[in-house]
């Protein structure tokens, strides 16, 4: 439940950007234009894979303040429970899938005085656009991009070809590091900063703007964790009176949704909070992968974020 519409959507346009990264262009079935949205939203893709429908979140290109058609960038990672392989593999030209209406987490802050930008390999996707939206209003920004190598950097040469010198980019096998600190140092008051990718590199540069005294307001993360895998266990609903079995790769909440319950999300993955729901009782500890609630709720046990964590335990019941 996303709180919003679906639609259904037709792939008009599949390219390997990388060899691990694969861009999408996506228009409605019938011919309408999918709704505006601003840099920085995501959607939420329905698969029906060989292993179950998967739900997962991927940050939307550019921006289209008009609507029309969507684009996004998928990374096959090692560790997929499906979703990105069966894309890489399956999804071309022709394809027809499910996206929800976008959602902005993660917005541009017009009042900015001015904008760092900051991104970790596949987190160029919403930096990206944001760089396109702040040149649009010739608003000043500088973007910062690390990879690990340079046939790896996704959409570097467009961006260098339309920021120019607002463009720098961080190859770690030429030993080029991102010292945050230093970028950081030399801002005026009022800037804000913006980060996507690797939860580390997200984490170090946070670290980096605090211990130089930057405000919290001035600082916004996006973060999209996968749902962690684990011991199979039950979850029972009191509300609804059902008993769903919890798979070794399945979420939590991809589990109540095959067991016909409509339970709330937005982001799948641990940031919004739209899926936290009431533990009645946990027969062994909550397993916390989520990036919303505090380390004091998290240990009183009495809530979880049914996207991203689990039970390390036979059984869980939750309020729905």
């Amino acid at each position: 439940m996303s709180g919003g519409r679906d639609f259904r959507v037709r792939v008009v346009a599949a390219e390997n950007v990388t060899p691990t990264i694969k861009r999408l262009r996506l228009v409605r079935c019938d011919g309408e234009a999918l709704p505006p949205y601003a840099a920085g939203a995501h959607t939420v893709l329905t698969l029906e894979t060989p292993e179950g429908k998967r739900r997962n979140p991927y940050s939307l290109l550019a921006s289209t303040l008009s609507g029309g058609a969507y684009e996004i960038a998928v990374l096959r990672t090692p560790q997929s429970r499906g979703g990105s392989a069966f894309i890489h593999a399956a999804v071309g030209v022709g394809a027809e899938l499910t996206l929800s209406m976008p959602v902005n987490l993660f917005p541009v802050h017009h009042l900015a005085r001015r904008h760092v930008l900051v991104a970790g390999g596949i987190g160029i996707t919403p930096i990206a656009a944001m760089a396109a939206e702040l040149s649009a209003i010739n608003a000043p920004f500088e973007l910062h991009y690390a990879v690990r190598d340079e046939a790896l950097g996704a959409f570097a040469r467009d961006l260098a070809a339309h920021h120019g010198s607002k463009v720098r980019l961080y190859v770690s096998r030429r030993q080029e590091r991102l010292a945050v600190h230093e970028i950081l140092r030399h801002q005026p008051l009022g800037t804000h900063l913006y980060v996507c990718g690797p939860e580390r590199m997200i984490e170090a540069v946070l670290a980096d703007a605090r211990t130089a005294g930057w405000p919290e307001d001035s600082l916004h993360a996006e973060r999209f964790l996968a749902p962690a895998g684990g011991e199979p266990f039950a979850v029972r609903l009191a509300r609804s009176g059902l008993v769903a079995t919890v798979g070794e790769h399945q979420s939590l909440l991809e589990a109540i949704e095959a067991a016909g319950v409509d339970a709330p999300y937005l982001c799948r993955g641990g940031a919004c909070g739209q899926c936290e729901t009431a533990v009645v009782s946990a027969n062994g500890p909550l397993l916390h992968h989520d990036h919303f609630l505090s380390e004091a709720e998290k240990a009183s046990g009495r809530k979880i974020m049914t996207c991203v964590s689990r039970l390390a335990g036979r059984e869980l019941v939750l309020d729905l």
